[in-house]
């Protein structure tokens, strides 16, 4: 049995009032820099330095490519924002971000090293004797980056490090927030739907996902227009991995430019960038009619999953997930195939905190996105995991990916 496409139609070009919902709005922005600008006055510490580069992104809407030279903002607990760049971002940083001032250095190493311009800048502002804050001793990069932290270069400010202050405020999402995941998650769809109408026995993975992932992203450029913008990704994206065949059974497979051939389990990834957010969508499908033992797995995969959706309430620890699909695993003797939590949250990152797992203790709230993607995964047989992008609501949850979970509408060939 072949599946009939479900390539849906292209959608409509976004109104104004939807342009204008497809980013983060500077009203939103600010207010998150008013939290963290709260919290650092509740702590009696004047400033804070973020050189994680999601932060930073995350307060200001800046969005840059990490190297070798350092990159940081300067957050004071009076809500002024300063960017320290390189001068080859100068221009970029005053223009795509919300920065009170942008300062900039020559270049990395540079006569004088740019973490000690970094002290200067905060001497400027009256800071190098102050209790401080900072996501990190100092900067790091795996980019061939060498230098002191920041206790070296300013010895005398008290500093005090808070790693995780943003990424606990980015684990709850705002409705805006939320609208984007769900578009980025409207296009994942459509380069799911092109994946699965090119694979076909004797197509090759690389050319397959190519194709699926440039059409989709110029049917999503073309639908969308100037109101798009990806922000540090990269359009819509749809393929496999690696994971074909007995390759599926390696949750972490990497593309080989595997031959597609019947029989093959396909276990599938696909989503889109909106403005800097991202959704998740998996599916494990088959090339041709599959065998009664691949059936039997997929239908535990998928009720497993339920198990997962059940599972998942506001109110409850994120570990109670994990727990209640574990539980199901041993009922049904499946132990040998498990290898990794439930799922996770998302948003700007593919994968974030809180996790679905017996180690995290997290209490689930609405306004949380999670993927839930319990897998099962038999060596020399194949791979089964569906992974869906799912908000937390008051009473439940709110599915924000839509592709077929159904074994009938899953059978490519």
């Amino acid at each position: 049995m072949t599946a009939t496409s479900t390539t849906p139609r292209t959608p409509a070009r976004p109104s104004p009032e939807q342009a204008l919902a497809l980013r983060i709005s500077e009203t939103e922005l600010r207010q998150r820099r008013r939290r963290v600008a709260s919290e650092l006055q509740s702590r009696d510490q004047r400033a804070m330095v973020f050189f994680n580069a999601t932060s930073v992104f995350y307060l200001t809407g800046f969005a840059f490519i990490p190297t070798e030279r350092p990159l940081a903002l300067v957050l004071t607990d009076d809500d002024r924002a300063l960017a320290f760049v390189p001068r080859l971002e100068q221009e970029h940083a005053a223009e795509t971000g919300l920065f009170d001032d942008v300062r900039a250095y020559p270049e990395y190493p540079g006569e004088r090293h740019p973490m000690a311009r970094l002290a200067d800048l905060l001497r400027d502002l009256r800071l190098h004797d102050q209790p401080l804050a900072a996501d990190a001793p100092g900067y790091a990069s795996g980019w061939g980056y060498d230098g002191p932290r920041l206790a070296d270069v300013l010895p005398d400010a008290r500093w005090t490090l808070l790693p995780k202050l943003v990424e606990t405020h980015r684990m709850i999402k705002s409705p805006r927030e939320i609208a984007l995941i769900r578009e980025s998650a409207r296009w994942g769809n459509l380069a799911h739907a092109l994946l699965q109408e090119y694979s076909r026995p004797g197509a090759v993975e690389t050319d397959v996902a190519f194709r699926a992932s440039y059409e989709a992203t110029m049917t999503m450029i073309r639908t969308l227009g100037p109101s798009l913008e990806f922000r540090g990704g990269k359009g819509a994206t749809a393929g496999f991995r690696g994971q074909i065949g007995p390759n599926s059974a390696l949750p972490h497979a990497i593309t080989r430019n595997i031959r597609l051939k019947p029989g093959d389990v396909l276990v599938t990834g696909a989503g889109a960038t909106v403005w800097g957010y991202n959704s998740e969508l998996e599916r494990t499908m088959f090339v041709g009619e599959p065998t009664p033992e691949q059936r039997r797995y997929f239908d535990l995969m998928v009720a497993m999953q339920e198990v997962a959706f059940e599972a998942i309430r506001p109110g409850r620890p994120c570990a109670e997930v994990d727990r209640a699909v574990q539980a199901f695993v041993d009922r049904h003797g499946l132990r040998e195939t498990w290898r990794h939590h439930v799922g996770h949250a998302l948003g700007i990152l593919g994968h974030e905190a809180p996790f679905f797992d017996v180690g995290h203790e997290t209490v689930i709230q609405p306004g949380m996105v999670f993927s839930v993607e319990p897998g099962i995964y038999v060596p020399g047989l194949g791979g089964f995991r569906h992974s869906d992008t799912v908000a937390v609501t008051e009473s439940g949850i709110e599915f924000l990916t839509y592709y077929p979970r159904d074994l009938g509408s899953l059978i490519c060939g």
